[in-house]
């Protein structure tokens, strides 16, 4: 990344942030908002490539079990890189999240409203990528609906993920500063 701060690169002039968590791993997102607080800019982001979220699917009615720590030579991962090339997609072991990155269906408004065009309040919050079989048991790996953000403290250049009591501290400080600037706007 250029010395001079977020590069200027991608979709609509949108600044980009490389952001890298405590074991090296990097994601590259979207800079949203920046929030000063006690001397630091911490930084709103939304990840470039595609959020998603492995699951485990119950055989029965049960609702599927979400898998929020995988290690990144897991060979489930192997088998969803497989999978994902079928559909010209590429699994990313990122910072903070997997992420899909290549040519996505975008979700329609409309296909997420119920029969009466209405939101169905209890809808599902994640959308159904791709699902494959290791060892007898089904996983799927899902799209998040809702924005995913990630908050990162800027340093110089570089953006380092807010994690553990440093992210409990400044999370609801965050939250306070957007629905203020949300009231005046």
């Amino acid at each position: 990344m250029s010395p001079e701060g977020p590069s200027m690169a991608g979709a609509g002039d949108v600044p980009t942030v490389l952001v890298r968590d405590s074991s090296g791993r990097q994601l590259l997102c979207f800079l949203e908002q920046l929030i000063p607080l006690d001397g630091h800019d911490y930084a709103l982001l939304t990840p470039v490539d595609t959020p998603v979220c492995l699951f485990r699917l119950a055989e029965d009615d049960d609702e599927p079990e979400l898998i929020d720590t995988v290690d990144a030579t897991e060979p489930i991962l192997s088998v969803a890189d497989v999978v994902l090339q079928e559909h010209d997609l590429t699994l990313v072991r990122s910072a903070v999240t997997l992420t899909v990155s290549g040519e996505l269906d975008e979700p329609e408004p409309e296909e997420l409203d119920d029969e009466d065009g209405e939101a169905d309040d209890e809808s599902e919050t994640y959308e159904l990528l791709v699902s494959f079989l290791v060892d007898d048991e089904e996983y799927g790996l899902y799209i998040p609906l809702d924005p995913f953000f990630v908050v990162a403290r800027m340093e110089g250049s570089e953006a380092v993920l807010v994690e553990g009591e440093e992210f409990e501290r400044v999370q609801p400080r965050i939250e306070a500063e957007l629905d203020e600037r949300e009231g005046e706007g």
